[in-house]
């Protein structure tokens, strides 16, 4: 499987991707150190959707509240199991359709620089779980310690295309006790979420925080999310910010106790938008761009 490798021309900051698995990000150094969580690893993400470094869950991040949804005047049924679609533990479809899929096409490639389309339209096993044909455009740049990631969805026939995707980057401080990690984030809006993980319509409004991760554990879900909004990890001299730099409005932070990991999630939309409402589409002549960068930072 072809890992391409991005380096930084400023900094000894360097990334890889790898597009035939679902054009997942696979690690993130910094002077060699890993910065990404590698969990399983690649081979688990490409057999079994098991989540590592940085995936793109789409069409939809997070899960349904079902195995079927009508959005745009169109209802779909899906499979667990069947056209991409992957269940959690409670059997609701979980992180969209794509993952580890192997039909993206790298378009374009340079020492710092990566772009690769999937054109949903021309797949109908990808159109069975989302029938609303676009053609998807990520491009990854690494420049100046940063990673930016910038997603654009592109409808290529006369319906639009509903937006409810994110990514899911794994961060990790290397050589600093996970307990002793500062979390910081911007002033959000708190969602409930039932015992399934969904949204139960509740929500209260959570300030600025910044905390040690202590023995904490977070499975949270977050909306009103400014554009340009900062949330970063920190300790042992290190300190990893993630931006939602451009219409990324929710998140889910995503911390187990027995991992290593945090992650702050950037979502077009909050959990089960796609059977709830709540989401903006690309329509028809009018492309829809979403950005967030990750910046490494390490004290002298």
């Amino acid at each position: 499987m072809r890992i391409v490798t991005l380096t930084d021309p400023s900094s000894p900051v360097a990334a890889q991707f790898a597009p035939e698995a679902g054009m997942i990000g696979t690690s993130l150094t910094d002077s060699g150190v890993e910065l990404l969580g590698q969990r399983r690893g690649l081979d688990a993400y490409v057999e079994a959707g098991k989540t590592m470094g940085i995936p793109i869950l789409y069409p939809w991040a997070n899960r349904l509240g079902a195995n079927t949804y009508t959005a745009e005047n169109v209802t779909v049924t899906l499979t667990p199991g069947e056209n991409g679609v992957r269940p959690d533990p409670n059997g609701l479809p979980i992180h969209g359709a794509l993952a580890a899929y192997p039909g993206w096409r790298v378009t374009a490639q340079s020492e710092n620089e990566l772009t690769a389309e999937v054109d949903f339209g021309s797949d109908p096993r990808l159109l069975a779980s989302f029938p609303y044909p676009h053609l998807l455009t990520v491009a990854v740049r690494l420049a100046e310690r940063a990673l930016t990631v910038r997603t654009t969805v592109t409808a290529t026939a006369a319906v639009a295309v509903p937006l409810c995707f994110g990514f899911h980057p794994y961060l990790r401080l290397p050589d600093v006790a996970r307990s002793e990690w500062i979390v910081e984030t911007p002033p959000l809006r708190h969602l409930r979420l039932d015992e399934r993980g969904l949204p139960t319509g509740e929500s209260e409004p959570q300030p600025a925080m910044e905390e040690p991760l202590g023995d904490k554990a977070f499975d949270d879900a977050y909306d009103q999310v400014a554009d340009g909004a900062v949330f970063a990890v920190s300790g042992g001299g290190r300190r990893l910010e993630v931006h939602f730099d451009r219409a990324y409005p929710a998140t889910q932070i995503f911390a187990p106790p027995a991992e290593d990991v945090v992650c702050f999630e950037p979502m077009t939309a909050p959990t089960d938008a796609l059977r709830r409402g709540g989401y903006r589409c690309a329509g028809p002549g009018d492309p829809a761009v979403a950005e967030f960068s990750i910046r490494v930072y390490r004290s002298t």
